[in-house]
């Protein structure tokens, strides 16, 4: 895991190194100037001399200062390798989700990958800020501490060693108590992210079906759970300061006790025993300070684990090597008896011995009941999931052998989920082909009927797209997918219910159009409705993953009961 995270360090390496080394100068001149405010007292003040105290006296300011300015310096370096370490994490986590296959996105959730991006790098940014200034201080205080103490009187140094297995003993039960709870607490994150993506993301259809208080009690059973994990774990690691201080207490108490008897028994003196008052206090503080470190590592131990996953996590899907095609030369698809499965150890197949030759140029409707795996069919063209079994070809050749850049800009597919984003509605289409021209971009809004409604717009194609579409209508942002997706000039163009929205004389005119206009793609039509596949060259029915009949519109009317069924029920509710 470590060596995974620390990939991202990279430039600031510099940075990272620097902090330490401020603070372990820092800690040798802040753990000598208690040994010489202890001459100060034994050989100035004691005996009167105030040249020497004030010779001393300079000294330590200076000391103080340089202490000042290293500890500052430690902090500046610490605070910007942090946020660059976490930067450059981030950035790494996010370009290797751009490689993602949707199997991938599917076993990590959408949810959990936000939270991993936000809170468990912040986790790990505390951590690592915390390891590099710190971690580093507190041993080399405790060290140098120990060491100067173990100068001054080997006996009263017995006191509060004493106290250090108690203490490590205390703090490792704190520890092995606390930690359970923290994969659980980021568990509830990502379930409480989930929660929250999906109200905003559906804020309409909370309120227009009157869900609010549901979904406040949701939100609030996600918070309480958060809650609660965290007061246990919390609970636990509260029991660190207690126990530190009553520690802390008791070993002042002893120093006070057999200092004073080693003073009047002449074994020691007052400066000495001043001097050994601050070393026990930076000794314990330093076991403190340890204490904290441990609880932020338990924390940022999970969210490195979490991150960590990402990171090594093998997209599913990659591109083939050099040798990859780099051209399709028609859109001709075959399925050759392709089985397919999302999770690899289900026993259950989403699409089983699917045997199916799509033409060149030729109009397949696809038709089913909403389950049977019609998106699941479509997915395997541009290799959006890889088969289980079998194989799927594009224009004579297996998808798998195909540059996947190829292969994508090629098979264009308006999902049934239309996504807008932020920008222009050029900025929109021109997802399709940067390198567009007004002319091109015009033409394939033409086709898709969405010129005349874009044109009726403030400014036009210059309209800004609010986030998610939400200044559209349903039927013009999916026009404004298929205008995209034809800025392609796809081989291949798929249309998963992308004219669901669309009224059916609209619906027409844009069949018509791409028929007209493209005649030699080929398109593939997912559809609930007959009237929108009816004059498709063929149709397909898909039925619990398996092709139950292929045919003509007319010709499955007359032999398959299930078309007919659909048929007959949607044309009953037409009237």
């Amino acid at each position: 895991m470590l060596k995974t995270l620390l990939k991202s360090v990279r430039q600031y390496k510099k940075e990272t190194l620097l902090s330490p080394l401020c603070v372990v100068v820092e800690v040798f001149i802040e753990m000598y100037i208690p040994y010489i405010m202890g001459l100060l007292i034994d050989n100035g003040i004691n005996k009167g001399d105030m040249d020497y105290v004030r010779k001393m006296g300079l000294f330590t300011i200076l000391l103080a200062l340089i202490s000042l300015v290293l500890g500052a310096s430690a902090s500046y370096f610490s605070a910007h390798a942090a946020a660059g370490f976490t930067a450059n994490l981030r950035h790494d986590m996010f370009y290797h989700i751009q490689d993602f296959s949707f199997e991938n996105i599917d076993k990590f959730s959408s949810a959990s990958l936000v939270t991993r991006l936000t809170t468990d790098t912040n986790n790990i940014q505390q951590a690592y800020q915390m390891s590099i200034r710190m971690a580093v201080r507190a041993p080399f205080m405790m060290i140098i501490s120990l060491f100067m103490a173990v100068s001054i009187s080997w006996r009263l140094t017995l006191v509060f060693l004493v106290a250090v297995p108690v203490l490590a003993f205390a703090m490792i039960l704190i520890i092995k108590n606390a930690r359970p709870y923290f994969p659980r607490i980021f568990r509830a994150y990502d379930e409480l992210n989930r929660k929250v993506r999906e109200n905003i993301r559906g804020i309409r259809e909370v309120k227009t079906y009157v869900h609010e208080e549901e979904q406040i009690e949701n939100f609030k059973k996600s918070t309480s759970k958060i809650y609660k994990l965290f007061r246990r774990a919390m609970f636990i690691m509260a029991f660190n300061r207690p126990v530190m201080t009553m520690m802390i207490d008791a070993v002042m108490l002893a120093l006070y006790w057999f200092g004073a008897k080693l003073i009047v028994g002449h074994q020691l003196a007052t400066g000495q025993l001043v001097s050994m008052f601050s070393y026990t206090m930076s000794i314990l503080m330093s076991l403190m300070i340890l204490s904290m470190i441990f609880t932020q590592l338990m924390m940022a131990q999970s969210s490195g684990r979490r991150v960590a996953d990402v990171l090594t996590a093998k997209p599913t899907i990659v591109n083939p090597a050099k040798s990859a095609l780099t051209s399709v030369t028609n859109g001709k698809v075959v399925f050759d008896h392709v089985d397919f499965k999302y999770n690899k150890e289900d026993a259950h197949y989403a699409l089983r011995d699917i045997d199916l030759r799509i033409k060149s140029g030729e109009t397949l409707g696809i038709i089913g009941e909403t389950g049977s795996s019609k998106s699941t069919l479509i997915s395997m063209i541009p290799r959006l999931y890889d088969v289980t079994g079998g194989a799927v070809r594009v224009g004579g050749h297996n998808v798998r052998s195909y540059d996947l850049k190829t292969l994508r800009d090629n098979v264009a597919v308006v999902l049934q989920k239309n996504v807008l984003f932020t920008g222009t509605i050029k900025d929109n289409l021109k997802w399709g082909n940067e390198k567009a021209s007004d002319e091109e971009i015009v033409w394939a809004a033409k086709i898709a009927q969405a010129d005349g409604f874009i044109r009726e717009m403030p400014d036009g194609y210059d309209t800004m797209v609010e986030q998610g579409g939400n200044n559209v209508s349903g039927g013009q942002k999916q026009r404004i997918t298929i205008a995209r997706a034809l800025l392609k000039k796809p081989k291949i163009l798929i249309l998963d219910d992308s004219t669901s929205a669309v009224d059916t004389k609209t619906e027409r005119e844009i069949w018509e159009a791409l028929k007209r206009d493209l005649p030699e793609t080929t398109k593939i039509i997912i559809s609930q409705r007959i009237v929108s596949i009816k004059d498709a060259d063929r149709i397909v029915v898909m039925n619990h993953g398996k092709i139950e009949d292929v045919g003509t519109h007319d010709e499955l009317i007359k032999r398959n009961d299930l078309y007919s069924s659909i048929a007959k029920f949607q044309e009953e509710n037409s009237k």
